[in-house]
């Protein structure tokens, strides 16, 4: 199947709003992270632990639902998205640049 025809049936449009999501709250864990003054190890913890939270908040009040009223199992998130791993991990790369940026930014502005 061509990724026109793909793209057509199955829109990216909850991908990319994953995507927005894990962008603004990476840097708002950065955020986070510079004011605590956090360093090294703790800083990474942190964040793992906030996109970790912020996942399953997604999949809490969006795909859950959505998933249980088309009788699907509890974990298939096929409906939005193309694979689980996608869904469970795929923010956690795109989200660390503003991350650090941000978490270095206001450790500086507040520590230093």
């Amino acid at each position: 199947m061509s990724i026109e025809r793909e793209n057509q049936i199955h829109p990216i449009v909850t991908e990319s709003t994953l995507s927005n999501l894990y962008s603004l709250t990476s840097s708002l864990f950065g955020v986070t992270a510079g004011i605590l003054g956090l360093e090294s190890y703790n800083g990474f913890l942190l964040y793992l632990v906030l996109s970790v939270i912020t996942t399953i908040f997604v999949y809490v009040v969006k795909v859950l639902p959505e998933s249980l009223s088309e009788g699907r199992s509890i974990g298939d998130t096929e409906r939005f998205f193309k694979g689980a791993l996608q869904f469970w991990s795929g923010g956690l790369a795109s989200g660390m640049p503003g991350f650090v940026l941000t978490w270095t930014l206001f450790y500086g502005l507040v520590r230093v």
